[in-house]
């Protein structure tokens, strides 16, 4: 596939690298002389300084030749602008980053469609979406719903009092025979695992779990962890995502948000119902402890300063505090704050690089997402009339090392496969693959 990917920063940066890796062409389009410099030591990337909203830079890009334009520069304007044109000049598909939710609104979002930009993807948003959603089911890192909540994929840290550290999968399958999960995936010193019947589970693992409906209580009994209740969050950061979060979770429990621009705090008190708007530094513990951090059952920490927000999750955690996450832009800090105790990492290039990847495989993908602290990739495929996949029960089929098929959706049915079991046309077949693989498993479902 031909890429063009507009940029001024590290979003594009990491975009650019991560997708030249599953053999795309992409050109990259940077205001940033430098960045691109920096680029084209690290890759063999094309690579062109200008302004993607000139006609004359896109069509040095062969815009024309385009199957999908991305533009994510920090400036949304910027952004559907060079969709705009982009469009105009014959890409074939065109993705804006935004940061105003607002325009994700179904009249907006028809109203850019006519212009020309394709689709929207507000990381913010996706952001906020996942802090909430987080606090709901706190035994997991990372929590990702397919088709509605059909199917359920966790990320749960095995530690030292998980009753199933030392089982062999084999044996997990065995003791826990009323319980409805399959685990895809095992990170393990920083290496992703695809797991056999006989592969062994370790204190420290990061284990992928795909399950049914309504399985939180037998997940937490595999994993040995309690739910925490949450009703007292405190959040640094009055940004957009700390400010969208607050939004949904003051209907639920109390919420106290620190924020050091006095302009800001102002900016959201009038936004904000039931929400205590502090202006203050949440680097300055002493301040914390004022305000009750002793006694909060989450912090959550996403200023625009990833130290800052791993140093106060940290200092929260040492306090007592049971649930924390931090907003960490630097993807090799992701290992690190998840090995020293932060307990869910969110990343805003992740999130982007999830939304996007949907557009790139074969088939028609419906859901994605790029995991934290790996670089697989656990997606949603719609499977078609002539697949391959509905030719032969899962045993039979060509998935290469590397991927493993985590759940089949059919109706409003779930389905944990076996080796024998059929796949069908119109089934959603959720997938966890590494990069190197995914686009040949996608022809599977084509």
């Amino acid at each position: 596939m031909n890429i063009i990917i507009a940029g001024d920063g590290e979003v594009g940066f990491y975009l650019a690298k991560s997708l030249s890796e599953l053999n795309h062409n992409i050109t990259v389009v940077d205001p940033n002389s430098e960045l691109l410099k920096r680029l084209e030591k690290e890759t063999d990337l094309l690579t062109i300084a200008g302004s993607s909203t000139s006609p004359q830079v896109l069509a040095e890009a062969n815009v024309a030749g385009c199957d999908l334009f991305l533009a994510v520069l920090h400036d949304e304007s910027i952004n559907l602008m060079s969709c705009v044109l982009a469009k105009k000049l014959k890409a074939t598909r065109t993705v804006a980053r935004i940061s105003n939710a607002e325009l994700l609104q179904p009249k907006h979002r028809d109203m850019f469609r006519d212009l020309g930009v394709d689709d929207l993807v507000c990381p913010e948003r996706i952001a906020a979406k996942e802090i909430t959603n987080l606090l709901n089911v706190s035994v997991a890192t990372e929590f990702f719903d397919f088709s509605g909540g059909l199917l359920t994929m966790y990320l749960i840290h095995l530690d030292g009092d998980s009753p199933v550290a030392g089982c062999s999968v084999k044996e997990l399958v065995q003791r826990y025979r009323n319980i409805h999960v399959r685990i895809v995936a095992i990170l393990r010193n920083g290496e992703t695992i695809i797991p056999h019947a006989d592969s062994v589970l370790t204190s420290g693992d990061m284990v992928y779990l795909i399950s049914r409906p309504n399985q939180l209580e037998a997940i937490k009994e595999v994993s040995g962890k309690q739910d925490i209740s949450v009703k007292k969050a405190m959040i640094v950061g009055a940004g957009r995502i700390g400010r969208n979060a607050a939004q949904t979770l003051e209907k639920k429990m109390r919420i106290t948000l620190f924020e050091e621009s006095r302009s800001r705090c102002e900016e959201v008190s009038g936004m904000l119902s039931n929400t205590l708007v502090i202006n203050g530094d949440a680097t300055d513990i002493e301040l914390l402890k004022e305000e009750g951090l002793q006694s909060t059952d989450a912090f959550i920490a996403v200023t625009d300063s990833s130290e800052t927000n791993v140093l106060t999750c940290l200092h929260a955690k040492k306090l007592g505090v049971r649930r924390t996450i931090a907003l960490v832009e630097n993807t090799g800090f992701i290992n690190l704050s998840q090995d020293i105790g932060i307990d869910t990492i969110i990343n805003k290039k992740l999130i982007t690089a999830s939304y996007i990847s949907r557009f790139l495989v074969h088939g028609e993908a419906v859901r994605s997402k790029w995991l934290s602290g790996t670089n697989a990739e656990i997606i949603e495929f719609s499977v078609g009339k002539w697949a391959p996949a509905t030719r032969h029960p899962i045993r039979e089929l060509p998935l290469p090392q590397g991927s493993t098929i985590g759940g089949i959706i059919r109706g409003n049915e779930t389905i944990l496969p076996k080796r024998d079991t059929q796949i069908k046309e119109k089934d959603r077949v959720v997938v966890f693959a590494l990069p190197k693989v995914m686009n040949i498993v996608s022809k599977l479902f084509v």
